[in-house]
């Protein structure tokens, strides 16, 4: 699956499903890297507060934010 994330992008998570601690809906991070495989892509992101954990996309889904969203 192909994303239009790239290193940089800020996002917010809108759902994580599969992890057994995710990140709570609603909180944004900066994407680090992305690492896109056949069907799917793995997006490494640290979130605010600190915290660094890869999303699975699919299933987990995040918005892009503006360029200039800083929380």
């Amino acid at each position: 699956m192909k994303t239009n994330l790239k290193a940089g992008d800020r996002v917010r998570l809108l759902s994580m499903t599969d992890d057994p601690d995710p990140i709570p809906a609603g909180t944004a991070g900066t994407v680090v890297g992305v690492y896109p495989h056949s069907d799917w892509t793995q997006v490494d992101v640290d979130w605010a507060g600190g915290r660094s954990l890869m999303l699975s996309i699919p299933p987990d889904v995040v918005e892009r934010l503006p360029a200039d969203t800083t929380n």
